[in-house]
């Protein structure tokens, strides 16, 4: 009894104690109206917008192990002798990161369960980044009034790619040595200053003595505090701009439907994080990744053999052995454009595609609307083709970054296997582009069959003259609504012959996008019902 009236009077002076430090805090600050405003938030259920919080968790997961990991790494250059617990190495000259490394696998109690923990992290905040971006760009969730989130989430892509490079950098073993030998190559092949930038970033002659500490100053202070500062801002962006949402019965552009924060939408996302953390610990407990000791340490006259980088950086690699080896010589100067042009020109060019894209594309639409509904890829057959023919062009890339492996596993030239994927890297993103435009095109006109005749209910029936038939029956309200509801802009009208060469290219570009389309069946009525659910609000200001 004495017992449970002393919990309950801790419990009560706790309470009134939080209940105290609110009011103070609400009296200073506008508590009560943000957190009123932030759990009232509607968060949609839809299972594809679960893939930025993947990322999310995935990279709460790399900074707890990364902080972890942190305590017990060296990033020296230093070489001494080897007298760990590895027996093969003992004796071996190796650095202070190699040997460290190896100590956090062997030594350190669940040291190497942390280092998988944060390698297979990497990969998949990496990979969840890239999906939740191929789901923003073939839903037109980029679209006004988005467009500096998505600006900020290619800055958080390119960032990612480079934090993996530096991490995977770290060990200097024999894999990544030969990683940091290739990245080299691809500082010296920029013109006039390439070997200036290489002598400063390696601090001398590859492979210098400076590199792994500037790789880890960057790796655990630099990328890091960007990409936080980058998440909290896109964070914020997507809390004040509201989700996007897909095209269902109360849904339109001037409202958000979905869970409240709290408590439906926190205690699901609360499950997805441990969901993640816990496959993450699996994969690290079962699965070995980067088993650094049979590298071993990085000799710069020594190659690693079936060496391949991590997937994310892997298009790098296939552009290098697919570019010929095209060379010249002006004024004293070698112009190495079989490195410079598929390490530097290419991802340059990759980025500032996807950087200025979904300004092109609302140039190109006229489009000054915001726009929340997301759409359907199939009614984009244009944009849903470029966007195929990218992760074409993209995978053609990663696999040409292993042919030499494939040619040795399927008993095969490299010669003959690189040709096949210089021709693929330009043939395959064009044929499929094709293919997912007049794939688009067929389900668009499914769904206008679907609305003309219903769906199929497997019933056979004949009829007084003797003829055979299937029923159908019409469809739902809720399916009629995801088909009619559709926000596809015209191509805009032929400027006269006199006009600037901009416009004329503005509206050929724009029948190119928005020409090819199948009509949905719809009355009048039903027309200016989709116009009313389409409409967003009225822009600030005129635009070009």
């Amino acid at each position: 009894m004495l017992l449970r009236r002393r919990r309950q009077m801790l419990e009560a002076r706790a309470r009134q104690a939080a209940f105290s430090g609110y009011v103070g805090a609400d009296r200073r600050a506008p508590v009560s109206e943000a957190f009123g405003m932030l759990f009232r938030k509607a968060f949609p259920d839809h299972w594809s917008f679960l893939l930025g919080e993947i990322a999310l968790y995935s990279f709460m997961v790399l900074v707890l192990t990364g902080s972890y990991l942190t305590l017990f790494f060296d990033p020296s250059m230093a070489e001494s002798p080897y007298q760990g617990p590895y027996a093969p190495l003992r004796g071996l000259l190796v650095t202070g990161a190699y040997a460290s490394t190896l100590h956090i696998s062997f030594d350190v109690r669940g040291g190497l369960l942390i280092r998988q923990m944060h390698h297979w992290a990497a990969l998949v905040f990496v990979a969840a980044a890239a999906v939740h971006m191929l789901r923003i760009f073939f839903t037109g969730a980029f679209r006004r009034p988005r467009e500096l989130n998505w600006v900020i989430g290619v800055t958080l892509f390119m960032l990612a790619l480079f934090e993996g490079f530096c991490g995977y950098s770290l060990p200097d073993d024999l894999l990544s040595g030969t990683g940091l030998r290739t990245a080299s190559t691809i500082v010296m092949s920029i013109p006039v200053v390439g070997t200036y930038l290489n002598f400063f970033v390696w601090g001398g002659a590859f492979p210098g003595h400076a590199v792994i500490r500037r790789l880890y100053i960057a790796h655990v202070l630099f990328a890091p505090g960007l990409l936080i500062a980058l998440i909290a801002a896109h964070l914020v962006l997507v809390v004040y701009l509201k989700h996007t949402q897909w095209p269902e019965r109360g849904r339109t552009n001037r409202n958000a439907v979905g869970q409240p924060m709290f408590p439906q939408f926190t205690a699901k996302s609360a499950g997805l994080n441990l969901m993640v953390f816990g496959l993450i610990a699996v994969l690290s407990g079962i699965a070995q990744i980067n088993p650094v000791w049979n590298f071993g340490p990085y000799r710069a006259d020594q190659v690693s053999t079936n060496a391949q980088p991590d997937w994310y950086v892997g298009f790098l690699e296939g552009a290098l052995r697919l570019m010929p080896p095209w060379e010249n010589a002006v004024g004293g100067h070698t112009l190495m454009w079989n490195v410079f042009l598929p390490a530097v020109v290419l991802p340059g060019l990759l980025f500032l595609v996807l950087y200025l894209y979904p300004f092109f594309e609302r140039w190109v639409s006229a489009d000054l609307f915001e726009h929340h509904l997301c759409d359907r890829p199939r009614n984009r057959p244009v944009r849903t083709g470029l966007g195929v023919a990218g992760v074409v062009f993209y995978a053609v890339l990663l696999a040409a970054g292993g042919n030499d492996v494939a040619a040795w596993s399927f008993r095969i030239s490299v010669d003959a296997l690189t040709w096949i994927y210089r021709v693929a890297v330009i043939a395959g993103p064009v044929i499929t582009f094709l293919v997912a435009k007049r794939v688009c095109l067929a389900l668009q006109a499914h769904d206008r069959r679907l609305l003309e005749e219903g769906k199929e209910t497997g019933t056979v029936r004949q009829s007084p003259e003797g003829g055979f038939g299937e029923g159908n029956e019409p469809l739902d309200a809720a399916h009629r609504y995801r088909m009619l509801v559709r926000d596809i802009p015209a191509p805009l009208e032929r400027p006269a012959a006199g006009a600037p060469r901009r416009y004329r290219l503005r509206a050929a570009l724009s029948t190119w996008f928005y020409r090819d389309r199948v009509e949905m069946p719809a009355t009048a009525e039903q027309r200016l019902q989709v116009s009313g659910r389409t409409l967003g609000p009225l822009p600030r200001a005129e635009e070009e």
